[in-house]
């Protein structure tokens, strides 16, 4: 694979020897980011090592998934092991950021967020708990309870949630039964809810990539993408490339960002032992899709040998972003 390597423009370093730098968003006050001292922070993506602009020490446990609600308008969503999803304004102060709490109560813990701020809905997936594992889906304008709960699309903890990005009625959702669904969420019987089902192993990442086709990727590190298409219904893989790290030589898979045009991806793969990250890109042409070897980028050096958790571009700064078990977000750019 022919490969170029970025360099590493700025960076910030938690305070401590314990954190782990969970997820980061790009909105539209910044850089936002989660770590396992359950603070939401903020940063000027310009100036990481001047550290955050905003901290905000939250209250719900360990924080299990933190997504976008609105970009533009730097609303942040996080849930955790207490069962609550927390909905946080960023253009406020720490002390009044916070617009929202729902949920709790006998709530299991939260593994899972998908947002929509075209339905005004937030959906949370749960452990399973007592034999049962949930998909509570709330309207944001009357959040006092769930509109919609799901207890049957799966059957053990549910690890992924997606909205489809052109019909956010669609809801995708991946889980350790082994099973990526998706759920039409206008439908309240729970025997018509699943419109499509993708049978791939117990999933750790997955979501969609344009407004049919979906990626999985297992907690054994095989990767798939699968088409929901009306004439491709068969449910088998329309690229299955098994075991990524034989495929991609790699350790691990950090995520899966979809091009805006549907016409790709790219996939956040480490190498630990190697001190090493790279961005694979993953094409779609005439043929299907492949993995496109001219263009891999490496960032070496990257979060030395601990893992990176999450990563995200910022295209005005031409800059990756990255967040790493060493405590670490790190700004990368062409050197020079």
């Amino acid at each position: 694979m022919a490969a170029y390597n970025l360099a590493c423009r700025d960076g910030y370093k938690y305070p401590g020897h314990e954190t782990y730098v969970v997820d980061i968003l790009p909105v539209a006050a910044g850089l936002a980011t989660t770590a396992s001292d359950q603070t939401l922070n903020l940063f000027d993506p310009l100036r990481l090592s001047q550290g955050p602009t905003s901290k905000i020490t939250t209250d719900q446990g360990n924080l299990t998934a933190a997504k976008a609600y609105s970009v533009a308008d730097s609303v942040i969503c996080t849930t955790g092991e207490n069962g609550t999803v927390s909905v946080w304004d960023l253009r406020q102060e720490p002390a009044r950021a916070r617009a929202m709490q729902i949920g709790g109560g006998n709530c299991p813990s939260l593994l899972s967020l998908a947002c929509s701020n075209e339905t005004n809905t937030i959906a949370a997936g749960t452990e399973l708990a007592n034999h049962q594992a949930s998909i509570l889906i709330w309207d944001v304008r009357s959040p006092s309870s769930p509109r919609i709960q799901y207890n049957e699309v799966h059957s053990d903890d549910i690890t992924e949630l997606s909205y489809n990005p052109t019909n956010p009625s669609l809801l995708l959702s991946g889980s350790t039964d082994g099973l990526v669904s998706v759920s039409d969420t206008r439908v309240a019987d729970e025997d018509e809810v699943v419109v499509q089902t993708f049978n791939h192993g117990s999933v750790h990442r997955a979501g969609f990539l344009n407004a049919t086709e979906v990626y999985a990727a297992s907690h054994d590190e095989k990767f798939a993408l699968y088409d929901m298409a009306e004439d491709a219904v068969t449910g088998a893989a329309t690229l299955d490339l098994g075991d990524i790290r034989d495929r991609l030589g790699c350790r691990y898979l950090a995520g899966v960002t979809a091009k805006m045009d549907g016409a790709g991806a790219v996939l956040g793969v480490g190498l630990p032992e190697m001190e090493m990250f790279k961005l694979v890109h993953l094409a779609k042409g005439a043929a299907g899709w492949e993995v496109d070897g001219t263009a891999v980028v490496q960032l070496p050096g990257a979060h030395a040998s601990e893992l990176v958790r999450s990563f995200c571009f910022f295209d005005e700064a031409q800059t990756v972003f990255t967040a790493g078990e060493d405590g670490c977000v790190k700004a990368w750019g062409v050197s020079g």
